[in-house]
C-alpha cells in the first residue's frame, strides 16, 4: 500500500487507518450487505436483482430506514478490528517478505502477503462475523442485540459454534484477499511506472473496485457455504466440501453457489475501492502531520 521507497508505516498509524477505512467502506454498503446475506442463507428464496431491490423496499416500508442497517453494529464491531489487523499485518508481512523492494518485482509474494494478512485478521475476529451474520437474518425477538447473539450462541454450542464455518472462510481467504491485494498493488505499480505517481484518488478507487470484483468472484461459493454454516442452515458436522456439493446438487450453480453474486458485483467493488482509497488517504494525512 505504500510507495516503493517509503518506509513501513508505524503499527499505530496502520491500525487507525485500517479501522477508519473498514468502517467507512462497510457502512457505505451495509444495506446491500444485509440483502445479500438474506438471500445467501436461504435455499428456498429465488434471487434476482429485482427481488433484492424488492427486499430493500419492503424492509424500508415495514420497518423503517434503520432496519436496512440491522446487523451493522455487529459489522462495525467486527470490521474495525478486522480491517485494523488486516492492513497492519499486510504492511508487516510486506516488509518481512521484502515484497517489491529495491525495484525488484515479486508478484507471488505480493499475492501471499495479502492472503496472510486476511488470514491473520480472520482468525482473530471470526466470532464477530458469525454474530453479524446471525443478527442480519434474525428478528429482534430472536436476538435483541449483538450481546444477546454471543450469549445465546455460546450457550447453544460454546466457542466452537462461534467459529462454525471457519474452514471454508480460511480456504476462501486465500483467493479473495490474495487476488484483491495482488490486483490492487499490481495496478498501482503499472500506473506508477507509466505516470510516475499514484496520487490520483480516482484511479486508486478504480483499482480497488477491480481488485474487489476479481477477489469476490474467485471465492464466492465458499462465502455461500460460510454464511449457511454460520446461521445454522447447514447440518452440524458437514465439511465445507460436502456442504458445497449439497448446495450444487440441490440448487445448482447459478441459483445456489453463485446466488446473489450480482449484488456482490455491486457492493464488493464499492467496498474494496472505498476501503483501499480511504486507507491510503488516512495514511497520507498521518504523514503530513508527522512532517
Amino acid at each position: 500500500m505504500k510507495e516503493q521507497n517509503d518506509k513501513t508505516p508505524g503499527v499505530a498509524v496502520t491500525l487507525w487507518s485500517g479501522a477508519i477505512a473498514g468502517a467507512v467502506a462497510k457502512t457505505t454498503i451495509a444495506p446491500l450487505d444485509r440483502t445479500k446475506i438474506y438471500f445467501q442463507v436461504s435455499s428456498t428464496r429465488g434471487y434476482s436483482f429485482r427481488s433484492a431491490l424488492k427486499f430493500i423496499k419492503l424492509t424500508y416500508k415495514e420497518h423503517g430506514f434503520f432496519a436496512l442497517y440491522r446487523g451493522n453494529s455487529a459489522t462495525m464491531a467486527r470490521v474495525i478490528p478486522y480491517a485494523s489487523i488486516q492492513f497492519t499485518a499486510f504492511e508487516q508481512y510486506k516488509t518481512l517478505l521484502k515484497v517489491d523492494e529495491n525495484g525488484t518485482r515479486t508478484p507471488i509474494r505480493r499475492y501471499i502477503v495479502g492472503s496472510l494478512a486476511a488470514g491473520t485478521a480472520t482468525m482473530m475476529t471470526y466470532p464477530l462475523d458469525t454474530a453479524k451474520a446471525r443478527l442480519s437474518v434474525s428478528s429482534k425477538l430472536q436476538y435483541s442485540s449483538l450481546t444477546s447473539v454471543f450469549v445465546k450462541t455460546y450457550k447453544e454450542g460454546g466457542i466452537r459454534l462461534l467459529y462454525r464455518g471457519i474452514y471454508p472462510t480460511m480456504i476462501g481467504v486465500v483467493p479473495y484477499a490474495g487476488s484483491s491485494f495482488f490486483t490492487y498493488e499490481t495496478l498501482k505499480i503499472v500506473y506508477r511506472d507509466r505516470f510516475g505517481t499514484t496520487e490520483n484518488s480516482g484511479f486508486r478507487m478504480l483499482f480497488g473496485m477491480l481488485a474487489g470484483l476479481i477477489g469476490q468472484t474467485s471465492s464466492y461459493p465458499l462465502d455461500i457455504v460460510r454464511r449457511r454454516m454460520q446461521t445454522g442452515r447447514i447440518p452440524n458436522g458437514w465439511s465445507p466440501f460436502r456442504a458445497m456439493m449439497h448446495v450444487y446438487h440441490t440448487e445448482g450453480l447459478k441459483r445456489g453457489l453463485y446466488k446473489g453474486l450480482s449484488m456482490n458485483w455491486v457492493k464488493g467493488p464499492i467496498a474494496v475501492g472505498v476501503s483501499f482509497t480511504t486507507y491510503e488517504k488516512i495514511l497520507e494525512l498521518f504523514h503530513r502531520f508527522e512532517r
